[in-house]
């Protein structure tokens, strides 16, 4: 919660200046019923003149009245134009917050929190309590004078009159506890059923093909249809209780206006207030009944605000595990581009399950390693911890000779690049696709990226070659074009350690094997490790990596792994036998 305060602070003034505006408007609206009464008592009834009705003073008061009231909408504008500036920019402050802290967290953080939620936390979340901080600021200041204000000008007028007020406020006072007892906890669940709602719904748009592919729109609208309507049925329950509010104090205000009108009858009979004073006193008692009503509205919106202001506050106070630990040391003379493994284990928190364990590699700089093994061995996640996307559980992983936990991790991914198998492309040209990594990158060297990447071809066909607009993630083009652009964007980096996951997939053996030589030749420097599936891929390697279970079965060269590993061999020939079959 500290993290939203701080966000709020700046914006003191501003809210100030539109409680101070809420304050003179509500002044007004008290003061009226005084000048009605004086008009009706004196203007009209003529009570200290004899029962002489007075014209002029009429319309004076009137036209006094008519300035007031216009004095009054001003201050009402004025109220609402910085309760809407204080709450608009808080809002904006609080989006960008999350935002930021979102795009630090780590791949671990972000999965516990789920896609869906956090969408529904920068979007619905800020909105609610965006309205919370409006509402505070105008509704509860008006409501606040409102009952202060006018239980004192009711009193004021006759102390009998509150009496009723006394009667009717603990009626009041329950039905809001009891209305706000029974929703509270209805809207954390309100938002988490938007979380899932959200969830499938970005699912199933970025699965589009799948769901089509697989004919399976019937359950997918289904499963839309089972979390619509929880979500249905929640707000259903969180308006039928609130539908006991506003009947329920509306009751309670008539019945007060009628015992107003049966005291002031009485009383105007037996001489001891004027008609003008009725008046006057049911004005005020509606304008206090009619503040504790906002005043319950306010207790919905500050209940539904608190419950986004806690999931919003999870977001902010979530510090990203991957920082740079202060204990540690960069080390000294280390050579750059060079990657060790020491005693490496790894485990996701999600489910505890080992999936790497006694990882122990040294990659000179320069070198070309090839991973390879079967799906789900590991290999992903081994190169996972080298730009630390996650930490190891234990051992250590080291860049240049230094652990990558001394690394500022930016520092550290400015030094490492990963090029995966799935393609990210954005909504804009390709030439800013490619210059992602380089944003000042010069139109020649973009070029270069690509050329070696194999992908100048393709693009210079494009409707406006390089200046062409890549659809909504990239889906304008091929599986293979997008890996290419992919694989451009990653050599432009020119950083000095080259990850390759799998991400030539969907290329030909022939692009695939210009694409490697030009790797050879124009980024002799840089340390390469390629994950691949095909030993066509690797076979020219300077090493290759067998990965089984978890660790390192074998490494060596295509002819040392031929001759000394049975794995390395098994796949051989298991992929001669796919080729000389097909």
């Amino acid at each position: 919660m500290k993290s939203l305060l701080k966000h709020l602070k700046k914006y003191w003034f501003l809210a100030l200046l539109a409680s101070g505006f809420m304050v003179a408007e509500v002044y007004v609206d008290l003061y009226q019923p005084r000048m009605m009464q004086h008009i009706v008592d004196e203007g009209i009834l003529g009570i200290s003149s004899g029962g002489v009705s007075n014209l002029d003073l009429v319309i004076s008061t009137g036209v006094r009245m008519l300035l007031i009231v216009i004095l009054g909408g001003l201050c009402g504008i004025g109220s609402a134009l910085f309760t809407n500036i204080t709450g608009q920019n808080y809002g904006n402050d609080i989006r960008k917050a999350c935002f930021e802290r979102v795009m630090r967290l780590s791949f671990e953080q972000t999965d516990r929190f789920s896609t869906g939620s956090l969408i529904t936390r920068i979007t619905n979340d800020v909105t609610q309590l965006q309205q919370l901080v409006m509402q505070v600021i105008r509704g509860f200041v008006r409501c606040l004078m409102f009952f202060i204000g006018g239980t004192a000008a009711l009193l004021s007028l006759d102390l009998s009159f509150g009496v009723i007020v006394a009667c009717a406020f603990p009626l009041i006072l329950i039905d809001i506890i009891f209305v706000v007892w029974r929703t509270n906890p209805l809207f954390t669940v309100l938002q988490e059923s938007l979380d899932r709602l959200n969830s499938i719904i970005q699912e199933n748009v970025a699965g589009i093909r799948v769901v089509k592919a697989f004919v399976q729109e019937k359950r997918e609208a289904e499963r839309f249809g089972e979390a619509n309507r929880h979500l249905v049925d929640t707000q259903f329950t969180v308006q039928v209780m609130l539908s006991f509010l506003r009947p329920v104090m509306n009751i309670v205000l008539n019945i007060a206006v009628v015992g107003i009108l049966y005291v002031g009858s009485v009383q105007v009979k037996q001489g001891d207030v004027a008609p003008g004073m009725v008046m006057a006193a049911i004005t005020y008692i509606s304008q206090i009944l009619n503040g504790m009503m906002m005043l319950a509205m306010i207790f919905q919106t500050l209940s539904r605000g608190m419950a986004s202001a806690r999931r919003l506050g999870e977001v902010l106070d979530t510090e990203s595990s991957i920082v740079r630990d202060e204990t540690l040391s960069p080390a000294a003379g280390g050579t750059a581009g060079t990657v060790s493994l020491r005693g490496v284990r790894f485990a996701y928190a999600a489910n505890g399950k080992t999936v790497l364990h006694h990882i122990d590699l040294d990659i000179a700089a320069g070198e070309t390693l090839a991973i390879i093994g079967a799906t789900g061995c590991g290999k992903t996640t081994l190169v996972s911890l080298i730009p630390r996307f996650y930490d190891a559980a234990a051992g250590r992983v080291l860049v240049d000779g230094t652990d990558v936990r001394a690394w500022d991790p930016a520092a550290l991914r400015e030094k490492v690049t990963v090029c995966l198998q799935k393609s990210e492309l954005f909504s804009t040209t390709i030439r800013d696709n490619i210059a992602i990594g380089r944003p000042g990158a010069s139109q020649a060297e973009i070029e270069a990226a690509a050329r070696a990447a194999q992908a100048d071809g393709f693009i210079r066909q494009q409707p406006q070659g390089y200046d062409t607009p890549v659809a909504e993630r990239g889906m304008s083009l091929s599986g293979g074009q997008r890996q290419r652009i992919a694989i451009a964007r990653a050599l432009l980096k020119r950083s000095e350690i080259l990850i390759f996951d799998d991400s030539t997939s969907a290329l030909d053996l022939k692009t695939e094997a210009k694409l490697y030589e030009a790797l050879s030749r124009d980024y002799a420097d840089v340390t390469k490790i390629i994950i691949a599936q095909r030993i066509a891929s690797v076979q020219n390697a300077d090493r290759i990596v067998v990965l089984d279970g978890g660790t390192i079965a074998a490494c060596g060269s295509h002819r040392e792994l031929m001759a000394s590993s049975p794995i390395y061999r098994d796949i051989y020939d298991s992929q001669l036998r796919e080729e000389a079959t097909a």
